[in-house]
């Protein structure tokens, strides 16, 4: 279960009303109200002395709330000098709550929250700033001197804690989103090798065919009257090699309809390096069969995106090697194991292999890593030997014209 199916609906709406729309990603907005639930925080002193109600500043406190959600929207909407005024008004709003509310260093820490999405290092500054403040008020105030070092402690380790990992989750969403650009690139790159592709299959296999079969049409037409067998015969050659062209155009389509093995490595080490994980990968087959490549594509699609949902991993590898009458295609990576072969994914790669009369294999031992096995009858690209024979049929039939 993901953030986006815990926010209800209607704060969906609201982060879309309140927010621009670059800003309303569903997991985003769940992170942004989720972290609301941290001003229970400015309650625990409620709780721990119970029997004295003046413990808290009931009012005071109720009020810093209901000043600080505007800032707090203020400060997850923008990233200028509107962010930063945002930021020290809520650590100012902590200095001034403190007296009243022991636990006000929740603002404090939300304020650091904030600062990381600033520009660097102007972020640092700004928190450092808010919490100098906040540490001057604390030290100043009639708090016993121990629990003031103890109280500015702890936020301070709590503050900068929650500030790094915001920084660099921040990075992390940047890098993802570079990833993101770089497999839309690599994605049009390869759908354009493609289309070149079949161009030059269509003008190899088709160009000198259709010359061949205009040259041998013109021959029949002048032959037809004096001598009909030999017409009738170049007629027949003229079917022969219309129907080779079109087996040769289904070949072609066949190969646009396959999915490239080599441009789903490519996807997948750009996938597993969003997750940090080192993928290594090896093809020592390099003609296969489109149906073979593209089912052995679409089991590395699904073994891939297993590891990055549930692996765990660190490390991962891929190889295609030929066995004799077989391709074995092998998938390992040494997360934390467990996988079964009746899952949904797994089950119809299982179901499109075997329809191929292939097989496949997982070993996945808890704490071990997964080693997911193919073997496959090998069966080779018909294009490169269909491409040859008929260069050489076209040759023939023009000399001989």
């Amino acid at each position: 279960m993901s953030l986006r199916d815990i926010v209800p609906p209607i704060w969906r709406r609201l982060d879309r009303a309140l927010f621009p729309p670059a800003l309303c990603d569903p997991e985003e907005a769940g992170v942004r109200w989720l972290s609301l639930l941290y001003l229970g925080f400015l309650f625990v002193p409620a709780l721990a002395f119970w029997s004295d109600r003046q413990a808290i500043g009931w009012g005071a406190t109720l009020a810093s709330i209901v000043a600080f959600l505007p800032l707090y929207i203020v400060m997850q909407r923008y990233r200028d000098g509107r962010a930063v005024a945002a930021i020290v008004a809520i650590g100012a709003l902590g200095a001034l709550l403190l007296p009243q509310n022991p636990f006000a260093n929740t603002y404090v820490i939300y304020a650091c929250a904030g600062a990381a999405y600033l520009r660097q290092p102007l972020g640092y500054a700004v928190a450092a700033a808010v919490f100098a403040g906040f540490a001057a008020v604390a030290l100043a105030s009639d708090l016993p001197r121990p629990v003031a070092v103890f109280l500015l402690g702890l936020t301070a380790l709590i503050a900068g804690l929650v500030m790094v990992s915001n920084v660099l989750a921040r990075g992390k969403a940047a890098k993802q989103a570079e990833l993101r650009l770089s497999q839309a690139e690599v994605g049009r790159l390869a759908a354009l090798a493609e289309r070149e592709r079949i161009g030059r299959d269509l003008h190899d296999l088709l160009g000198h065919t259709l010359s061949v079969i205009a040259i041998k049409s013109e021959l029949a037409a002048r032959l037809a009257d004096r001598d009909p067998a030999a017409a009738r015969a170049e007629i027949e050659d003229v079917e022969r090699i219309a129907r080779e062209a079109l087996g040769q155009v289904r070949g072609a389509v066949a190969g646009m309809r396959a999915v490239g093995l080599d441009a789903e490595f490519a996807n997948a080490r750009l996938a597993l390096a969003a997750v940090e994980v080192e993928f290594d990968y090896a093809r020592t087959e390099p003609s296969l069969h489109p149906e073979l490549e593209t089912v052995l594509a679409f089991a590395l699609r699904e073994a891939v995106t297993n590891i990055v949902r549930h692996a765990e991993a660190r490390q991962a590898e891929a190889r295609l090697e030929r066995d004799r009458a077989h391709v074995v295609f092998t998938i390992r990576d040494d997360g934390r194991g467990g996988a079964r072969l009746d899952g949904h994914g797994l089950k119809g790669m299982r179901e499109r292999i075997e329809s191929l009369g292939g097989s496949l294999s997982l070993v996945s031992v808890a704490g071990q890593g997964t080693e997911l096995s193919i073997r496959l009858p090998w069966r080779p690209d018909p294009a490169a030997g269909d491409a040859r024979t008929a260069l050489r049929v076209v040759g023939r039939e023009a000399s001989a014209a």
